[in-house]
């Protein structure tokens, strides 16, 4: 009897019981809290978004639950970003690494700024690839160039007119530079990790 009790107590546990739970942080000082992820979101998220304006230099906390979501780093000049994911309870306790402090890898790819897209950036960490994302903006045509992870290339490329490529400078092919108005565009695009984390315990 002890036993058919155990053995329902393990099967509720697994199976009805699946849900995962992540710890949340959705700004820059804020406190973390345990939520429930919807039955869709197999990973847990942590992400340390930089982003070096002028005399602007924010660091950005994001932590949460994720449909999908792959570890490494990006650089695209004026903003790096790093994510590290996990897929058990409670996971990603842990900050994601500042990308401000990863070792430089010997790597080099264009990035581009207000100007030009022929500016020279060292890639560092794991970012092994050079990513050009062509899109449009405001109307403009515009290109946003940088060093990036294979892991998080391979799901970028999935999105029209993003390609990495492999090799020191490979992304140097002609292009219109980007303009603030987009720099500011990217950092607001990571509130949008919000979706991912609306249902609560």
């Amino acid at each position: 009897m002890y036993l058919q009790v155990s053995v329902f107590l393990l099967f509720v546990l697994f199976t009805a019981g699946h849900s995962l739970y992540c710890y949340e942080c959705l700004t820059d000082s804020c406190t973390e809290k345990l939520v429930k992820c919807p039955i869709y979101a197999y990973k847990c998220k942590s992400s340390t978004v930089v982003t070096q304006i002028g005399y602007i230099n924010s660091k950005v906390k994001v932590k949460g639950c994720a449909v999908d979501c792959q570890s490494g780093s990006m650089n695209l000049g004026v903003v790096k970003t790093s994510s590290s994911c996990c897929d058990s309870y409670f996971c990603n306790i842990n900050d994601a690494p500042d990308p401000r402090n990863m070792v430089p890898n010997g790597k080099t790819c264009y990035y581009c700024d207000e100007k030009s897209c022929s500016n020279i950036l060292s890639c560092s960490g794991t970012e092994d690839r050079c990513i050009t994302d062509r899109g449009t903006f405001g109307g403009k045509s515009m290109v946003v160039k940088g060093c990036i992870s294979k892991s998080i290339c391979d799901v970028a490329t999935n999105i029209e007119g993003v390609s990495c490529c492999e090799g020191n400078l490979c992304n140097g092919d002609k292009g219109q530079s980007f303009t603030e108005s987009f720099i500011q565009s990217v950092t607001q695009s990571y509130d949008s990790v919000k979706i991912d984390t609306e249902p609560r315990v």
